[in-house]
């Protein structure tokens, strides 16, 4: 493990032309504090976590001193919004700090969210709210734990400055963690100002630097755009099969990485509804949980569409190029769907039928508001089936569907307590649902008490075991809870 001095930072985004980026060194909160750690994101960086306490540690985390080699800057992208497009964009209130490298070679970008104003903030303050802020820090957590690429964050900055949304509230920032930062947008922000030698520069330095295997393939830019469709259709399949619901999947919010990321309005599916919309915002309910699959493929087209001048110099062979590619998200897409909740209902061998004995489920659990990861926690217990009704509106709704169960199970190989092992591995017990996270932002901002985010960090990195004592975390959500509202101010 390494103390804080002995990291050494690069920026290789910043050798990149000017016009890539723009430099700005952040601008700290009044009265900056570290207010949390994550000790299992240190690792990533074999950061020893008694670094947590160092005064340096410290000051780099709230922006106020950079070690020397730091590059601080700003990212300069593009991006569709709500389906139309921005022609510019960029990072308006998160610096780019540099790279890190781990002991076994990998590296981590860190950038600082929330450190005020640069030149792509449009106008607005460049500053993050403690309740985004520790939202995001609690999600991206929760979603390693859970399997599902992310971000992660290294630790959470709370600050006395006020800052206007909706209403006054208090300024915070949140250390980022990535292997890169480079969206969907960022070729956009190329292709639509036909800047094609930028473009191409672009890919170059994403395949040399991220997928250098590519390079190796006949047609690289076409391979890193079959490359991003896999990797997004798996991506989208594990946010369906929990039940998130990401409320901003804006293009420049889509990470070639194929990892989640910007959690801004985001939520998880208490009661089962297929057509449920998490951010307030979305008033066409574009970004509702149902209708992520279809909006993965738009942005991957707008991907596709700014790499055709690098796919092939002959447009219309370029388009067909990408076209095959596109068509072979929703197979990719669905067969991994499929294969995940054929492992939540525990079928460990696919058969006929199996999906549409998912669907059933599904469709009752819609007309019943059953909680979506309760449903399939109860059947992951080996006595669980036969309490499903309680979870139901109407508890004979569901006695047909289980039947249909009982005989599907009967032809698995698996016995019982096995297969309940391996379905707890797949089926959560508990998810950051927003009536846990706004307690946590209540007691942080209230009382400066951040003893619920250590909890909920304790269940989120590992929301597959039981943990005794805590089954409150687990349970459907308060009364209180419907009040709760998310928009893309959080």
């Amino acid at each position: 493990m390494k103390t804080f001095r002995q990291l050494r930072f690069d920026n290789h985004y910043a050798r990149l032309p000017d016009h890539f980026f723009s430099r700005h060194l952040p601008a700290p909160l009044e009265g900056a504090r570290l207010v949390h750690f994550n000790v299992a994101a240190a690792r990533l960086i074999d950061l020893d976590p008694a670094e947590a306490h160092s005064p340096a540690f410290e000051d780099f985390a709230c922006g106020r001193k950079l070690p020397p080699d730091c590059e601080p800057i700003a990212m300069c992208y593009a991006g569709h919004q709500f389906g139309q497009l921005v022609p510019r964009l960029g990072d308006g209130r998160a610096i780019l700090l540099g790279q890190v490298a781990n002991d076994d070679g990998s590296s981590q970008d860190l950038q600082l969210k929330g450190s005020g104003p640069t030149r792509y903030s449009r106008g607005s303050d460049g500053r993050a709210v403690l309740r985004s802020t520790i939202r995001e820090y609690l999600c991206s957590e929760a979603m390693h734990g859970l399997g599902i690429p992310t971000t992660r964050a290294l630790c959470l900055v709370a600050g006395d400055e006020e800052v206007y949304r909706e209403q006054i509230e208090t300024g915070a920032m949140l250390l980022r963690m990535a292997p890169g930062h480079i969206r969907f947008g960022s070729f956009e922000y190329f292709y639509y100002a036909q800047r094609y030698d930028d473009l191409r520069t672009l890919a170059d330095y994403t395949i040399d630097r991220y997928f250098p295997e590519l390079r190796e393939q006949a047609n690289p830019p076409l391979a890193l755009l079959e490359r991003v469709i896999h990797d997004t259709a798996q991506l989208i399949a594990a946010w369906q099969a929990v039940g998130f619901s990401h409320g901003v999947m804006n293009s420049d919010n889509m990470s070639i990485h194929g990892i989640t990321l910007d959690y801004g309005p985001f939520g998880f599916l208490d009661a089962y509804d297929p057509g449920f919309i998490c951010n307030h915002s979305d008033h066409g309910g574009r970004y509702a949980f149902d209708r992520q699959p279809g909006i993965g493929l738009f942005n991957l087209s707008c991907l596709a569409q700014a790499l055709l001048p690098l796919i092939d110099p002959q447009p219309e062979a370029a388009a067909e190029l990408a076209r095959d590619a596109l068509g072979r998200y929703q197979a990719s897409f669905d067969t991994a769907y499929r294969a995940r909740m054929r492992e939540k209902l525990g079928l460990f061998e696919s058969r006929a039928g199996d999906d549409a004995l998912c669907d059933a489920l599904l469709d009752a659990m819609a007309a019943n508001r059953a909680d979506y990861t309760r449903v399939f926690r109860r059947l992951s217990e080996t006595d669980g089936a036969g309490r499903l009704g309680e979870l139901f509106s109407d508890p004979a709704s569901c006695d047909a569907w289980l039947q249909r169960y009982r005989a599907r199970l009967a032809q698995e190989p698996v016995e019982a307590a096995l297969r309940s092992e391996r379905m707890k591995r797949v089926n959560p017990k508990f998810v950051l649902r927003n009536h846990l996270a706004e307690t946590a932002i209540r007691k942080a901002r209230d009382a400066r008490d951040y003893s619920e985010i250590d909890r909920l960090m304790i269940l989120m990195q590992a929301p597959y075991d039981e943990h005794p004592g805590f089954e409150a975390y687990a349970g459907e959500p308060p009364d209180w809870a419907r009040g709760i509202s998310v928009s893309c101010s959080s």
